[in-house]
């Protein structure tokens, strides 16, 4: 056959086709318009067998003109996947990363929740079944949570408590052998005698003293010269009396006269007053006391590790000690920041200069297109202790929030022995009980009558728990830090807590509480205005302005930016269920008082007591984070959802009286809470047991004081 050439190619049209050839050549014209070679269906279909499998039967059965139509939309489909392929596969990998990207924005992150602010309503996709679930659905909500997490901080916390508190030594062999075994060493000299002022006055806690001899761990690279040589250095430094027993008697001595500190002496006569039961049985020894509430010794981590690379011996005074004479206020050449981060290893990220002045800030972030069923978010989150091991080294840019990084007072950078009333983590201070603890005064003390100066077991204005109101309850000054740099006091704890508890805006907290508020079984979730809050459970308020230059703004942003009431005397907390107790310029002097009265305090601190070891927070009190955000949740599972939130959730419960509206659950909780504080403070927080803790700090001392260590140990 011949073969048709059209455009240069050449063809086999009557292969191509199945037809008859046309023998013979024609012209360009015959050629264009010859009409197509007869049409073979089984041709046709082999072609559809090769290029497209898949051809069903009922096409293969169709008509030849449909499958003509069908093959050539076929064609161009084939074309149109050729030509754009390219194009198709960029945009194939986009859709998956898109939903790759939307899959994991989803899932839970809790490394980002520190750093973004979300809103209360925010999820970043709508729930399906928001959307889809039928009205009969959404009348019956499942519970947001499964069980409340705070009865079981609380059946935890009993338990380790119950378990402290009958562990201890019934025996003085065996109170002897514990020692041992803690500090693998003999207790000290007089630990006879000791136990038997234990035995005397009912002393509970036995053997539960890690924190002291965590305190004089350091002076044990010290001979017992040195340390009588720094103790009697250090006194002459400003706000240090010294506490020197001779000859079983003890007197106050304050070395540097020639600086006035209007808390001169008060601590250091405190602690004469402890020691007066045993004084005379004590060796001749130096207390040096800290005048001042906040710490003084800051040691860099270098000093500490490598002790050889400054100077050990103190015998060319204080001054070569320090490196010239000591300046009690920060002025121009430092902080307590600046001083505190060298505590801290060098690979820590307070050492990194940048990692510790980032400051810490939050970008709330609005989701418009979030489902309204709301999670307990991150305010339902509660702490098992208070915040005084939380760890600035790692997380510097926190130090902004607490105020005793910005105090006035230049610390020591010298292990020097000074006694304080409390330490935060990084100072090396040496812990002694408080004197407002251990005195009997009308702003400190419960129960303390001050016309006839007498101690009564019941405070005259107690009130019955069935009368106290249900609100939060806090007064005080606007102490807190100093202003090394300045410019930071509006972030100070006491500050910030008041910003938030004074808030009259509309910004949201999210509530989890049960409903119906007595059946403690179903739990919802709902955002509440934090203005409508406060003014349903808050009651806090300064009373006193102390350096309010100090603050941006002076004394009238102050007064804008937070709620100003009026003094009123310790036992006006008593009226109340709730009591916050936070730091001021260092620890509380208040908290004693709190923990005998019948109601709950609510404890916030970075700092460590002497008794840190002898309680238990969700036993003797409720701990809260530095941040205070948990605090409305506290309330509102002992004490049910308040109006508003009820109403929030449109709950047929928010119309019921308030007695009716409380959970009978968390209000017997919370009163054994109060009880159990109550009892811990007449019995594990006496004064008697201040002395006990003192008399073994003295045998302790003693011990490290004398040249013959081995002498001073005790054996039966």
């Amino acid at each position: 056959m011949d073969a048709i050439k059209e455009d240069g190619l050449t063809t086999d049209a009557n292969k191509a086709y199945g037809g008859v050839g046309d023998a013979g050549p024609k012209s360009l014209s015959q050629q264009a318009f010859k009409a197509p070679p007869p049409f073979n269906p089984q041709h046709r279909q082999h072609e559809q067998a090769r290029f497209f499998p898949g051809v069903s039967d009922y096409e293969k059965a169709g008509d030849p003109s449909s499958a003509i139509m069908l093959s050539r939309r076929r064609g161009s489909v084939v074309g149109f996947v050729r030509r754009h392929s390219g194009y198709i596969f960029m945009f194939t990998v986009l859709f998956m990363f898109m939903q790759l990207g939307f899959h994991n924005g989803q899932k839970h992150h809790p490394q980002m929740q520190n750093m973004v602010v979300r809103d209360p309503e925010d999820t970043w996709t709508t729930s399906p079944s928001s959307i889809l679930s039928p009205p009969e659905e959404e009348k019956k909500r499942k519970s947001v949570i499964a069980e409340h997490p705070i009865p079981g901080l609380m059946e935890e916390a009993e338990l380790k408590y119950r378990k402290k508190l009958g562990g201890q030594s019934k025996t003085l062999k065996a109170a002897v052998a514990e020692y041992r075994r803690r500090y693998k060493r003999a207790p000290p000299k007089g630990f006879d005698d000791w136990w038997a002022f234990t035995q005397k006055y009912d002393v509970k806690m036995i053997d539960e003293y890690d924190g002291l001899i965590e305190d004089l761990k350091p002076f044990w690279d010290l001979s017992g010269e040195e340390i009588r040589r720094r103790a009697a250095q250090v006194g002459e430094l400003p706000s240090i009396d010294l506490v020197r027993i001779r000859d079983g008697m003890a007197t106050v001595i304050n070395v540097n006269p020639n600086f006035h500190d209007s808390e001169v002496s008060a601590r250091a006569r405190g602690f004469k007053s402890m020691i007066g039961k045993f004084m005379t049985t004590l060796p001749d020894m130096d207390f040096p006391i800290n005048a001042k509430a906040e710490g003084r010794v800051l040691v860099p981590w270098e000093h500490r590790k490598y002790p050889n690379l400054t100077l050990q011996d103190s015998s060319k005074g204080v001054q070569a000690m320090l490196g010239g004479p000591f300046k009690p206020d920060w002025g121009d050449d430092g902080n307590v920041w600046e001083a505190w981060r060298r505590t801290c290893s060098p690979d820590s990220s307070a050492r990194r200069l940048l990692s510790s002045l980032r400051a810490n800030a939050n970008v709330p972030v609005k989701n418009h297109l979030a489902s309204k069923d709301l999670s307990p978010g991150s305010d339902f989150s509660f702490v098992e202790t208070t915040s005084s091991s939380e760890d600035y080294c790692e997380t510097p840019y926190a130090h902004y929030t607490q105020g005793h990084f910005f105090s006035d007072w230049r610390s020591i950078p010298v292990l020097y022995p000074v006694f304080s009333p409390a330490k935060a983590r990084g100072f090396m201070d040496i812990r002694i009980p408080s004197h407002y603890y251990y005195g009997s005064t009308k702003r400190y003390t419960y129960g303390w009558d001050s016309v006839n100066l007498e101690l009564n077991e019941i405070d005259v204005m107690e009130v019955p728990w069935e009368e106290k109101i249900d609100k939060i309850f806090w007064r005080g000054a606007t102490t807190g830090g100093g202003s090394h740099p300045p410019g930071f006091a509006p972030q100070y704890q006491r500050h910030r807590f008041l910003r938030m508890a004074s808030d009259t805006s509309n910004a949201s907290k999210v509530i989890t509480f049960a409903d119906p508020p007595t059946a403690g079984v179903h739990w919802v979730s709902a955002a509440v205005p934090i203005g409508t809050l406060n003014e349903e459970i808050m009651d806090a308020a300064f009373v006193k302005s102390v350096s309010a230059n100090s603050y941006p703004g002076g004394q009238k942003a102050l007064e804008a930016d937070h709620r100003f009431g009026d003094s009123v005397p310790l036992g006006r907390h008593w009226a109340y269920k709730y009591l916050i107790d936070m730091d001021g310029m260092s620890y509380s002097g208040r908290f004693m008082a709190f923990l005998a009265s019948d109601s709950v305090p609510i404890k916030s601190t970075v700092y460590d007591e002497f008794f840190t070891d002898w309680i238990q927070p969700w036993v003797h009190f409720i701990p809260l984070s530095s941040s205070y955000k948990e605090i409305y949740n506290i309330h509102a599972y002992f004490s049910g959802a308040t109006q508003s939130t009820l109403r929030a959730v449109n709950s047929t419960s928010a119309e019921l009286p308030p007695d009716q509206r409380r959970s009978i659950e968390g209000d017997k909780r919370l009163r054994r809470i109060a009880r159990a504080g109550k009892r811990w403070k007449q019995t594990i927080g006496r004064t008697l047991d201040m002395e006990a803790y003192v008399y073994r700090l003295c045998l302790e001392w003693a011990r490290l004081w004398a040249d013959d260590r081995d002498s001073m140990n005790f054996s039966l």
